[in-house]
This record gives C-alpha cells, sequence and structure tokens, in this order.
C-alpha cells in the first residue's frame, strides 16, 4: 500500500512539473524583449495644393559611419532609406521631371552622386533592398537633383525625406542626410482641379446630384414634392435613363400621388430591366406595377 502511494505522488509531481514547465515556456514566450529597430519606420503626409502626398520609408542613422561615397557608394542604386522599399503615393496625377505620373503609389530609387543624384520613380511596391532585376519599362519617371553640401558641423545624423517649399502647384521632395541635400521638384494640377469646380459648381447642380438627393429624400421619408421635383430635373437632364433611375422614378411619383406617371416609370424600367436581364428588376418592376393596379 505504502508503494502504490509513493508511485501516485511520483506520478502527480511529474504532470506539475510538466504542467509548469508549459505555463513557463508560455510566459517566456509571451514575455520576450522588445528592442527599438536600429533604422525605424516613418510615415510623412503633406498636402499640396489639392493632392495628398505620403511617403513611407525607414530611417538609419549614421552613428559615426561615413555614409556617401562609402557606406552608401557613389554611382549604385540604392533603396533610399533601409528596410523594404521607400513609397511614395501621390492621390492626383503629377509631373515629374517633364514626365506625366499617374495617381499612385511607387518607389524611390535613388544613384548618389558627389554633384548630382540622379532619382528614379519604379513601379513595382514590394520587397527589400534593391530589385534583383532592374527593368526600365518600370520607370515612370527619372531626373538629375543637384547635391546641396551642408556644413559638417550640422551633419544629419537620421536620414530624413521632406516635402519643402510648398506652393498651390508644386514643391520639392527633398532627401537630406549626413551633410548632402537633394530636392526633387514635382507638379501638381491644383489649377485645373480649381477650374474643373469652378465650373461645375457656376453650372450648377448636375443630374447625379439631384438624382442622389431626390432618391435619399424619398428613403429617408422626407419631403417627397422636393424628391419630386429633384427627379424630374435629374431625368430632364439624362438624354437615356437607366433602368435603376426609372424604377426610383416611378417610386417618388408614386409616394407623390401620381400614380399614372409612376406606372409608366415603371414599365419603362422593367423594358429596360428586360433588355438587361436584371431579373431582381424585373420582378420589383412587376410587384409594383400590380400593386398600382396596371398589370
Amino acid at each position: 500500500m505504502y508503494s502504490f502511494v509513493v508511485h501516485k505522488y511520483i506520478i502527480t509531481m511529474k504532470k506539475i512539473t510538466l504542467l509548469l514547465f508549459v505555463v513557463l515556456a508560455s510566459v517566456s514566450l509571451e514575455a520576450q524583449i522588445k528592442t527599438p529597430a536600429p533604422s525605424p519606420s516613418a510615415k510623412l503626409m503633406q498636402t499640396v495644393g489639392l493632392t495628398q502626398v505620403t511617403v513611407d520609408y525607414s530611417r538609419p542613422s549614421m552613428r559615426g559611419r561615413t555614409i556617401f561615397g562609402d557606406l552608401v557608394p557613389y554611382g549604385k542604386l540604392w533603396r533610399t532609406g533601409a528596410n523594404g522599399y521607400t513609397l511614395v503615393t501621390f492621390s492626383s496625377d503629377v509631373k515629374i521631371a517633364g514626365n506625366d505620373v499617374k495617381a499612385g503609389t511607387y518607389s524611390i530609387f535613388t544613384k548618389p552622386g558627389e554633384e548630382a543624384w540622379e532619382v528614379y520613380f519604379y513601379k513595382d511596391t514590394q520587397g527589400g533592398g534593391t530589385p534583383a532585376k532592374w527593368e526600365e519599362n518600370k520607370v515612370v519617371a527619372k531626373t538629375s537633383a543637384k547635391v546641396i553640401k551642408m556644413p559638417k558641423e550640422i551633419a544629419v545624423e537620421t536620414f530624413t525625406i521632406s516635402i519643402d517649399d510648398l506652393k498651390s502647384g508644386s514643391a520639392n521632395l527633398g532627401f537630406m542626410w549626413e551633410n548632402q541635400y537633394v530636392a526633387v521638384n514635382f507638379e501638381v494640377p491644383t489649377d485645373n482641379m480649381v477650374e474643373a469646380d469652378i465650373k461645375r459648381a457656376l453650372n450648377g447642380p448636375s443630374a447625379d446630384d439631384y438624382y442622389a438627393a431626390a432618391t435619399y429624400y424619398s428613403a429617408e421619408g422626407k419631403d417627397i414634392n422636393k424628391a419630386k421635383m429633384w427627379m424630374d430635373k435629374a431625368m430632364s437632364m439624362t438624354k437615356e435613363p437607366k433602368f435603376w433611375q426609372l424604377r426610383q422614378q416611378s417610386l417618388i411619383l408614386a409616394k407623390s400621388g401620381d400614380k399614372k406617371g409612376a406606372i409608366a416609370a415603371a414599365k419603362k424600367s422593367l423594358e429596360g430591366a428586360k433588355m438587361a436581364k436584371n431579373n431582381d428588376y424585373v420582378k420589383m418592376n412587376m410587384d409594383s406595377l400590380k400593386e398600382w393596379g396596371a398589370m
């Protein structure tokens, strides 16, 4: 009996020891020490005119090292930062060195030189270091930017990208590290965007504006007479109304008490829905026409 109790005790202790080991190992994994990244990530956001410009990059530091001509060799392609690709995003089309660049995200690569840098805006946005295979057809813009030397006593310790010299239609994308500053000018279509807004405002609301206002008022149970007025304006400005637009018009006409007009609009919507083979709208229109006594 004694040996049985001892044996059972030993087995129990082994189970407890194993359980404690698992718990401690789990705690150890969860309590891993966090340390700062040598080249921390940064995000720069700046509105230039009416264009949102965002730069995502990592920021290495000098730490007593010679940068240009040593850590970053002259004449060789550089990722322009650290870790993953340095990315710039433009919310509208822009112009860089005479090149039209579509709105979107691009990686930035450079070839630093003693007197000037070659700066490339590249289509690929995923990766680290530099591309294993450089493809010229992926370069959306390329320019040469003059190096501005700064006094050694005010050397910049940490690599910095900035957006400088802001104007309504342009700005400079600046690269600064050690004792070098390089700026790439880019233009944004502020004037075109403002002119388009002015023209739109002076011409008054569009058919889409009237349609959106009418359907909102109808859906929310607001002033149905206003909704009908706006829908009438939307339809008068629309050369060939779509079946879903006619559907909304029929509902607004029915709510306003114009059953005859509602039936006419629903029939047109039904015809269009059948041509588009949209069974959902076919059924909705047929149901409404039955409800309004037209079928």
